[in-house]
C-alpha cells in the first residue's frame, strides 16, 4: 500500500491555518482506492467485512437491516439490505465510508455518487489471501495495525495447529445441504478453502469448481465413502424454515457410510462460513471446529 498525505491551507478570517487530511491507496475488489484514514462513521453491506471490522474493534459502523449474525446484530440499522443499500439513507446520513462487497458490489457506482464507497468483495480462489490483504486494508484505513497484526498472528497459529490435527486422519468431503438437496465442493471452491489451507486430502479430484457447488445424490455419498463429511448447512445459515442438515443426511445411504457410523461427520456453523465467508472470525470460528473434530480422533490405518 502506497501512502500518501495531502496538506491542505485553510485561510480564515483570522489567518491561515493548516489542517491535515490524510488518504491512504489501497487494493479493492474493483481495483485500487484511495480512501480517507480514520473514517468517523461507516455503512457496511458486505458481512466478511463487517466480521473482520468488528474482530479490529472498529467503532461507530451501521449496517444491514438484517445481518443473519447474532454475533454481529448489534451492528443492524436501516440502512438498506444485504442486497440493496438504501440510497435515500446514505445521502441523508452522509457516511465517511460506505463499504460494498459481494450482493451488494453492484451498486458500487451508485453509491459513490453520493458517498466515497469501495468494493471488499471477497471471492473465488485464495480466500485465505483476500482475508489477510482485507484485514491489512482495514488496519490501514482505521488505524488499527496492532490489532491487524495480532489478528494475522491469531490465524497463522489456528493453521499450524489444525494442520497438525488433520494430518494423517484420511480425506474428507465438504458438502451444503439446502434443505433435500446436497451439493459438494473441492478445492478451489467456495468452501474448499479448507482442503487447501491445512493440506486436508480430498475424497473426490477434479470436482466443478461453481459458486453454488456440484449437485450429487446420496448414492454418490454412499459410493464415495470419505473418512469424513464436513456439513453447511445452508437453511441454518440464511435462518430458513426447510429441512436441517441433520435431518436431511439421516437416512438409510448415509448411516451406510463410515464418517456415520464412525462419528467423523462435522457440522460447520454454517452462518459465518455462508454469509461472512473470508471474514477473519468466520475463517478462526471454521479452523476451530475443525481442529477439535480431528485431534479427538485416532489416526487412520489402511
Amino acid at each position: 500500500m502506497k501512502r500518501s498525505i495531502f496538506l491542505f491551507i485553510a485561510f480564515l478570517l483570522s489567518g491561515a491555518a493548516p489542517l491535515l487530511a490524510e488518504e491512504v491507496q489501497i487494493e479493492t475488489y474493483s481495483g485500487p482506492a484511495t480512501v480517507s484514514v480514520s473514517p468517523e462513521t461507516t455503512f457496511v453491506y458486505d458481512m466478511s467485512a463487517l466480521d473482520t471490522l468488528d474482530a479490529l474493534g472498529v467503532r461507530n459502523i451501521v449496517s444491514i437491516s438484517n445481518t443473519y449474525l447474532p454475533y454481529l446484530s448489534g451492528y443492524e440499522g436501516e440502512v438498506g439490505t444485504l442486497f440493496e443499500p438504501d440510497f435515500e439513507v446514505i445521502h441523508a446520513a452522509a457516511p465517511d465510508l460506505v463499504i460494498l462487497g459481494g450482493r451488494s458490489m453492484e451498486h458500487l457506482k451508485a453509491v459513490r455518487r453520493i458517498a466515497p464507497a469501495i468494493d471488499m468483495t471477497i471471492w473465488g480462489t485464495g480466500l485465505l489471501e483476500q482475508c489477510l490483504a482485507r484485514l491489512e486494508a482495514y488496519g490501514v484505513i482505521y488505524d488499527k495495525p496492532k490489532e491487524a497484526a495480532a489478528l494475522r498472528a491469531q490465524l497463522e497459529q489456528a493453521l499450524a495447529e489444525t494442520t497438525a490435527a488433520v494430518a494423517g486422519k484420511g480425506n474428507a468431503l465438504i458438502v451444503m445441504t439446502n434443505g433435500p438437496k446436497i451439493s459438494t465442493y473441492g478445492g478451489g471452491s467456495r468452501f474448499g478453502w479448507i482442503h487447501d489451507a491445512v493440506g486436508l486430502p480430498e475424497a473426490v479430484s477434479e470436482l466443478e469448481e461453481t459458486t453454488h457447488g456440484q449437485a450429487i445424490s446420496f448414492e454418490f455419498l454412499r459410493e464415495t465413502d470419505p473418512d469424513w463429511l464436513i456439513v453447511v448447512d445452508r437453511v441454518a445459515a440464511i435462518g430458513g424454515d426447510g429441512t436441517t442438515a441433520r435431518a436431511t443426511l439421516d437416512n438409510p445411504l448415509v448411516r451406510d457410510m463410515r464418517a456415520w457410523q464412525e462419528g467423523r461427520v462435522v457440522y460447520l456453523d454454517a452462518g459465518p462460513i455462508y454469509i461472512a465467508g473470508g471474514g477473519i472470525q468466520s475463517i478462526l470460528g471454521t479452523l476451530a471446529t475443525v481442529q477439535d473434530a480431528f485431534a479427538a480422533a485416532g489416526r487412520l490405518t489402511d
